[in-house]
């Protein structure tokens, strides 16, 4: 059974890869990536590498991968309704200092801010999970995190430096960071 889950694991941790890999080109429209941007691209190789190697040389419990793949599934569900959500509104790179041109509300930006570093911390959180044969399991998670959070801030700045700056504070009020505000209207 170890083999199976390994093995679904794998496949669909490379797809999300892959789904990931795809919005860079078919999504964003950033006319460059930042050193920033670039360095995340990097840490994605990196930390794909290392779950391969720990999912393949490490014994995990069973249901422990069968959350992580649970959560790996439904960060690419939460990936695809951002996509879907936001797929008329050009949205930019990470760390793309260009001041924003209007304001996305509609599927998971109607309850989150920031649906795509969320889905990418829901995916590696699950893939740490399912992975997780070592102590350096959590590390590149910590890091993503590190370096979303920084993106997301400097994309919130961006918003209150622009002409939408009243209507990205009525909107941040309403909807939550990267974990959904639920009822708040």
């Amino acid at each position: 059974m170890q083999g199976v889950l390994d093995t679904l694991i794998t496949i669909t941790s490379l797809t999300v890869i892959g789904f990931y890999t795809w919005s860079l080109k078919n999504h964003f429209t950033s006319a460059a990536m930042t050193w920033r941007a670039r360095l995340i691209s990097a840490a994605v190789i990196l930390t794909t590498l290392l779950f391969l190697y720990l999912q393949w040389t490490g014994t995990q419990l069973l249901w422990v991968q069968a959350v992580g793949l649970i959560i790996e599934i439904a960060a690419a569900a939460l990936f695809w309704w951002a996509i879907w959500a936001s797929r008329q509104a050009r949205l930019r790179f990470a760390f793309d200092p260009a001041l924003p041109h209007g304001i996305v509300s509609d599927g998971p930006y109607r309850y989150l801010r920031h649906p795509f570093y969320s889905s990418y911390l829901m995916f590696w959180s699950g893939w740490a999970l399912a992975s997780w044969s070592s102590i350096w399991s959590p590390v590149p998670v910590i890091f993503f995190a590190i370096v979303y959070i920084a993106a997301a801030k400097m994309e919130e700045r961006n918003f209150e430096t622009s002409q939408l700056a009243d209507e990205y504070r009525e909107y941040k009020r309403r909807t939550g960071f990267f974990i959904p505000r639920i009822g708040r209207d």
